[in-house]
């Protein structure tokens, strides 16, 4: 063999070594049709129990989980549940006009309509079978629970699903179309005057006064615990944020002048509840007087740094949907503050005191304490920052800056053949649990290998995003 002959062999020997998905672009496009097309089968057709879906699943689906182990006829609402799920599916469905995935996420959306609460909103929780607490559901089944809940973004993730499968199906679906409707008049029956939602509602909310936020007068550490904290205004677990952005989806959907009178509403909330000074940030949960209360034994009256950052989102997202100025006049002094609070290490504290500012902890008998090493392992005592994040979002929403644009095609490639390579044959996405914390806190064994419903619905979404973006080849 002469050198020519060598030369070309190893040329050749290169190109095929070379994957496809590596080739070009369109080769790419064309593998991640492919894998989108097998995971979601594979999930829908295998995972899906009643058109619905739990957060985990051992890797031969003959466990599932959500919080706590789950049986065939239970489906979870609570993110990264059923409509989590649906939600990857419509991404899919929009980015390839594939009827698969737009009928698979009529599956999902009919799950959630078969457990809408007569409230109008849904629990943590889907029953098709008995069990000893089962929601008061709108189709005549079911049990006495009839609470619905914003907690966690249950009937948000709800609600947002099934108005995106309404619009997806040309509002020709009368049962999805109705359980939208009735599920954002209730919302917004749940709307206190002053803006402030509840944690959970079972129907119309009673007027309050529309006042300030304030520190409590009163020794908060053993005075000011509320049994039915749930009844109140409420921050936690970023429900703002939640919220807000179903009522901006309501609003887009349905052209609906109310949603953005609501989603204002929310925002001048959120501007009564910044606390004086010297601790200008928000808190967890306030009374009818605005004055910050007790929610769970974990949860004490306190400066948050992880709910204020949600908060802070959301004023800048109200101000560019509205483009009221007054939305972003809280920021400036909450940053300044918040940026005092960031430790070396990047992190906040859940919890700062009132007036000392030091950051606050529980330990394993839920005792306040300054001593972080001691607080309990199921909680987010310490978050990572994203003020510095907010601070440039701020700044551009300030000078009329358009929010950056999604990322192109070439900027998605290694996530998409990340997913691709790492994707079996059968179609499943195995994730290896390695002691991290996991909605729902199962116990699961260092080494156990399980699906997760979150992770399908972040791979499908970046997989829809990609064949979204180079849907043309020349771009």
């Amino acid at each position: 063999m002469n050198t020519r002959q060598r030369t070309r062999e190893i040329l050749l020997l290169c190109l095929l070594a070379t994957t496809p998905a590596e080739a070009n672009e369109p080769d790419l496009r064309k593998e991640a049709l492919r894998v989108l097309k097998k995971a979601a089968s594979f999930y829908h057709d295998k995972a899906s129990s009643h058109g619905g879906y739990v957060y985990y699943y051992s890797v031969d689906l003959t466990q599932r989980w959500g919080e706590g182990r789950a049986s065939l006829d239970m489906i979870f609402v609570q993110p990264p549940g059923t409509p989590t799920v649906g939600n990857a599916y419509l991404d899919a469905s929009a980015a390839t006009d594939d009827k698969f995935y737009l009928d698979a996420a009529r599956d999902t959306a009919e799950a959630l309509v078969y457990g809408q609460l007569e409230s109008g909103g849904w629990t943590q929780v889907i029953h098709f079978g008995p069990a000893k607490q089962v929601g008061k559901y709108r189709n005549g089944r079911g049990g006495k629970w009839n609470v619905s809940s914003l907690d966690d973004g249950q009937t948000q993730a709800a609600l947002m699903s099934l108005m995106r499968t309404d619009q997806a199906l040309n509002f020709k679906n009368p049962a999805i179309h109705e359980a939208a409707e009735y599920g954002l008049k209730a919302l917004l029956k749940a709307q206190f005057p002053n803006g402030a939602f509840p944690q959970v509602w079972t129907g119309p909310v009673a007027a309050k006064p529309v006042v300030k936020a304030k520190f409590p007068d009163y020794d908060w550490r053993t005075e000011g615990r509320v049994k039915n904290y749930w009844d109140y205004y409420t921050l936690n677990d970023n429900l703002a944020g939640t919220v807000a952005e179903t009522l901006l989806a309501a609003h887009r959907i349905y052209k609906d002048e109310k949603y953005l009178t609501a989603l204002k509403k929310l925002g001048d909330f959120l501007i009564l509840a910044q606390m004086p000074d010297p601790q200008p940030g928000w808190c967890q949960q306030y009374n009818y007087d605005m004055v910050p209360v007790w929610a769970r034994k974990f949860e004490p009256p306190a400066i948050t740094a992880w709910e204020s950052q949600d908060v802070l989102e959301t004023l800048i997202k109200i101000h560019l949907a509205t483009g009221e100025k007054k939305y972003l006049e809280p920021i400036p002094k909450a940053l300044e503050y918040y940026q005092k609070c960031v430790q070396a290490d990047g992190k906040v504290a859940r919890y700062y005191e009132f007036k000392s500012n030091k950051p606050l902890f529980m330990d394993a008998k839920y005792q306040l304490t300054y001593d972080a090493s001691a607080a309990p392992i199921h909680y987010g005592w310490k978050q990572t920052s994203r003020f510095d994040e907010i601070e440039k979002r701020y700044q551009a929403a300030k000078n009329g800056k358009v929010p950056a644009r999604s990322r192109s095609g070439k900027e998605l490639e290694d996530e998409v053949r990340r997913i691709i390579r790492e994707m079996d044959q059968e179609g499943r996405w195995i994730t290896t649990y390695a002691g991290e914390g996991l909605v729902g806190q199962p116990k699961f064994a260092n080494g156990f290998r399980f699906l997760s419903s979150d992770v399908f619905g972040r791979n499908v979404g970046v997989l829809s995003e990609y064949l979204a973006v180079t849907v043309n080849p020349t771009r």
